[in-house]
């Protein structure tokens, strides 16, 4: 199996805190440290711990974290060739503060991720014919998500999309090129326009993807499980403790 990742490639900077700052409050935070992330790293790390093949296309900038993140993807055993040092600008950025209870908000600063463009296109299409399936997410411009998904089409490749961060302005056409979607509950309720928090409206978002086009969703709720809607069955797997 041969997996190409098509992506974003961020540096999180991480600080554990407390409780969550309010707007113009200051609080004295209790750790900080810094790691690999990006939705796209992040997948392709995931696959290459799972056993894959993973070749990860993208962008990182040219900055000091550059190095530390092609270091930390080597770590697990990907093939970097095809990351990209764009001079022109910095490496994508999450800032992310963690509360006690494990909550969250995130800042990302797309940087070299938002300049992936037809050079990256052009190393995927190297890449292509070798593959089996091809991730991508919503890190990266949408017009360029949706050329390397027709791309993966023409070459007879899987196509998964992780539809994240959340958006619903998906063009209608990229629908039918994707094999395989999936949405947590935020990002479903964002693609279909109505709210995903049970395993019953996760199906009937799951059945209104396919009447977009899309082979088979999979729908994420968290510490509930998932649902899973293919042509022919309907699923829903709880999650383990």
């Amino acid at each position: 199996m041969s997996i190409i990742v098509f992506g974003s490639i961020n540096i999180d900077l991480v600080a554990k805190t407390p409780r969550l700052p309010l707007p113009g409050e200051t609080i004295i935070g209790s750790n900080f440290f810094t790691a690999g992330g990006g939705k796209g790293a992040n997948q392709a790390v995931a696959a290459s711990r799972l056993g894959a093949s993973t070749h990860m296309i993208g962008r990182v900038g040219n900055d000091n974290f550059a190095q530390e993140l092609l270091t930390n993807l080597r770590f697990y055993g990907l093939n970097t060739d095809n990351i990209l040092i764009d001079k022109n600008t910095h490496s994508g950025i999450a800032i992310i503060a963690v509360d006690d209870g494990g909550q969250n908000n995130i800042i990302v600063i797309p940087g070299a991720n938002n300049h992936i463009g037809d050079a990256d296109l052009e190393r995927l299409k190297k890449l292509l014919p070798g593959a089996t399936s091809l991730l991508l997410q919503l890190e990266i411009p949408l017009d360029v998500v949706q050329r390397a998904a027709f791309l993966a089409c023409e070459a007879g490749v899987r196509v998964i999309l992780d539809p994240a961060p959340a958006r619903s302005d998906l063009q209608i056409d990229l629908y039918p090129l994707i094999d395989i979607i999936t949405p947590n509950e935020v990002e479903a309720s964002q693609l279909v326009g109505f709210p995903v928090n049970n395993p019953e409206t996760a199906i009937l978002a799951a059945k209104q993807l396919q009447q977009r086009g899309v082979k088979n969703v999979i729908v994420k709720l968290g510490d509930r499980g998932v649902v899973a809607v293919t042509a022919d069955q309907t699923l829903f797997v709880p999650a383990f403790a």
